[in-house]
């Protein structure tokens, strides 16, 4: 197996860990991890629910955790890996820390914006490129979306039933 493939699974791995620590608070369950040098140097779920804050997407809090670690706004050299492909605020973010490659898991059919939707990543309009990799372990990131979301559906569903059989 190709070192990039399984260096690139191995931080999947990781940002889905991150997805299920956000599932665990009741966060919609995405996860990234930024690295360079195969170190890590962000790491982060979504926390929009917890903050209160529509900016703290997994991509943006790892951005900012490694731009604090390296103490440079510039992340060269560095790959993010994120379960969910980014939406157009995290695009920007990436786009303007200059990362120069992203890797993601499944698709975003309604906000994607690295191919889906958008794709910001290689617009000539911007002044920075990101090379794209999707698709690392999709199956597994989009199964803890999925799960998520029929889990949270069944729990509406039943708040909103009532009582039981039995009364």
């Amino acid at each position: 197996m190709d070192v990039t493939v399984e260096q690139d699974r191995k931080f999947m791995r990781q940002a889905l860990a991150e997805a299920g620590a956000a599932a665990e608070i009741g966060e919609v369950p995405i996860g990234a991890v930024l690295v360079k040098d195969g170190v890590v140097i962000g790491s982060a779920h979504n926390l929009r629910e917890t903050s209160n804050d529509p900016t703290t997407h997994a991509e943006m809090i790892a951005i900012r955790q490694a731009a604090a670690q390296t103490g440079h706004w510039r992340l060269l050299d560095c790959t993010l890996y994120v379960t969910l492909e980014p939406c157009v605020m995290c695009m920007g973010a990436i786009i303007l820390a200059r990362i120069p490659r992203l890797v993601y898991g499944c698709r975003d059919p309604r906000v994607g914006a690295a191919g889906s939707i958008y794709d910001l990543s290689r617009d000539d309009r911007f002044n920075h490129r990101v090379a794209v990799t999707e698709g690392v372990l999709a199956d597994e990131c989009s199964a803890v979306l999925s799960g998520f979301f029929q889990e949270l559906r069944a729990r509406k569903k039943g708040a909103k039933g009532g009582g039981t059989e039995d009364e």
